[in-house]
C-alpha cells in the first residue's frame, strides 16, 4: 500500500484522530523518499518517528479487539 491509499483509508476509517496511523502515514511516505533522501537525512527522520512513536505509550491496550479485528 503506497502513501495515496494509506491516506485514503485511514480518511475512510476516520483515523485523522489516530496518532499510530499518522505515524505510519508518515513512516509510508519516509520510505517511499528513501532512495532519494540522503542517508542522514533519512536516518535522523527515521529516528524522529520512533522516538514520536515510543512517546505513544501502549494505546492499544484495552482497544485490541478493534485494532486487531478491523
Amino acid at each position: 500500500m503506497d502513501s495515496r491509499e494509506l491516506a485514503q483509508f485511514i480518511e475512510a476509517r476516520d483515523g485523522i484522530s489516530k496518532p499510530w496511523l499518522l505515524v505510519l502515514l508518515r513512516l509510508t511516505k519516509l520510505k517511499e523518499r528513501k532512495d532519494t533522501t540522503p542517508h542522514e537525512i533519512y536516518m535522523a527522520e527515521l529516528s524522529a518517528l520512533h522516538q514520536e512513536l515510543m512517546g505513544l505509550g501502549e494505546w492499544w491496550v484495552g482497544n485490541e479487539n478493534e485494532l486487531l479485528n478491523p
